[in-house]
């Protein structure tokens, strides 16, 4: 086993916090490889389902369409994702991600490591 290769059948899914019908799976991050500045996962998202309007505190995120469509909304813009493309979402800014395609994958990075910790974000109202 490689201490720095990550398979995603090597990680369990788990289901984030303020998202619907997204299963995640963090394959770079402080637990698989040791990675201390930024953390990677895949995440496989139902139609119609995704991030709930939400922003997290003092990190970056960004994600990239593996598979399928996608509805963004950060900082008050809006547009529509296909696959090969990739969006930003900044520190602090809330944002919405839902799936318009029949499913879809995600690869999605965050700097520093978000790690999940509800206490780290900001759900809208």
């Amino acid at each position: 086993m490689s201490r720095y290769r990550v398979r995603q059948s090597d990680v369990t899914p788990y289901s984030p916090a303020n998202h619907t019908g997204t299963r995640n799976f963090r394959l770079i991050g402080p637990e698989t490889v040791g990675a201390k500045q930024v953390e990677m996962l895949i995440g496989e998202v139902e139609r119609g389902k995704g991030a709930l309007p939400h922003a997290h505190p003092g990190t970056e995120q960004i994600c990239y369409l593996l598979e399928g469509e996608a509805h963004v909304e950060v900082a008050g813009e809006k547009f529509e994702m296909k696959t090969g493309e990739a969006c930003f979402f900044p520190p602090d800014q809330m944002h919405v991600f839902i799936v318009t395609s029949e499913k879809a994958r995600v690869m999605v990075v965050y700097a520093p490591p978000y790690l999940e910790k509800n206490a780290r974000t900001l759900a809208s109202a």
